[in-house]
């Protein structure tokens, strides 16, 4: 069976995530100026957000393919 969602749930999904990533960066990451934890965080969010968008775009299930 095709459990691939349609083009504008996709889309939907993607604003969010996007949204979710705005106010992530505002408040922990980028957008804290030039420090340590806003580096940090920054980078470790956008890993996060660049695997969560793949997963929307390509349907991939990261956890079908590392066994959980």
């Amino acid at each position: 069976m095709d459990d691939r969602q349609g083009c504008l749930a996709g889309l939907l999904e993607m604003l969010f995530v996007t949204a979710i990533f705005d106010w992530l960066e505002e408040r922990f990451g980028f957008g804290r100026g030039c420090s340590c934890t806003g580096c940090g965080c920054g980078i470790l969010i956008l890993i996060v957000f660049i695997i969560v968008m793949c997963q929307i775009a390509f349907g991939t299930n990261w956890f079908k393919i590392f066994g959980f």
